[in-house]
């Protein structure tokens, strides 16, 4: 949820209930709803929200998102509390994933990103629809925004990511002091997120698959080549059944 104080958006809402408990503890309405993708963690809520809703659901023009939505495709910039969020199609997770980038120009606070289950810290998406060759171009898409930017993620899997992560490079000393990190912050109860895109491309493999280790790895793991796509598809692979 992104909220001025009287007006919220919210993002992704799984479950309405959370959602409404927000918004009466903190006396708030909602101006909009921004989807992602149509897993039913992120938009199970909608039919909740929408009689509070003061405002539009945006989503994926490519998914198939409950309606009544406003469809958009890349490119796309989507107004709302005053903020601009710029479209990004990041195929992948789902074959019509997008995320949402507001750049902040001008502004106190860094650029800020909703990218759903594309871009996780230290992680990524498995590939339900997509292709490793996408998923390695939208991720490749991400990495080059700002680099302070909020990386705000849908799903808190740093700790178990970040295990993933030592194994491909254990000596990435960057991962080894997120794993620190990670873990005093969680026995606190405390989230890992919102990351930011720098420490994301110094500690997420998936964001890596250029890097030696990470491509020596990979090819271990049965990569077929040394590209980025046949890299990140084999880090995938691996990652599906790493324990």
């Amino acid at each position: 949820m992104l909220h001025d104080g009287h007006r919220a958006i919210i993002v992704d809402p799984g479950d309405a209930a959370p959602v409404l408990a927000a918004l009466d503890d903190q006396g708030l309405t909602m101006a909009g709803i921004l989807v992602t993708h149509h897993h039913p963690d992120h938009v199970g809520g909608l039919a909740a929200l929408r009689p509070r809703l003061q405002g539009p659901v945006f989503g994926p023009a490519r998914e198939d998102i409950p309606t009544p939505f406003e469809p958009l495709q890349d490119g796309a910039v989507v107004s709302l509390l005053g903020l601009d969020f710029e479209v990004m199609a990041v195929p992948g997770h789902t074959s019509g994933h997008i995320a949402y980038f507001h750049a902040s120009a001008g502004e106190v606070e860094p650029p800020v990103l909703f990218c759903g289950d594309t871009l996780f810290s230290a992680g990524c998406g498995r590939l339900f629809e997509g292709t490793p060759a996408q998923m390695h171009q939208s991720l490749a898409r991400l990495a080059a925004l700002p680099a302070d930017t909020r990386v705000c993620c849908a799903h808190e899997y740093t700790e178990s990511n970040l295990r993933f992560a030592a194994a491909v490079e254990p000596d990435n000393a960057d991962i080894a002091e997120a794993i620190v990190t990670c873990r005093a912050l969680r026995a606190q109860g405390l989230p890992t997120l919102p990351s930011t895109i720098l420490r994301e491309r110094a500690i997420n493999p998936f964001m890596r698959c250029d890097v030696a280790a990470v491509v020596g790895s990979a090819v271990q793991q049965g990569a077929a080549d040394r590209s980025g796509a046949a890299v990140l598809g084999a880090l995938r692979e691996w990652k599906n059944n790493f324990r």
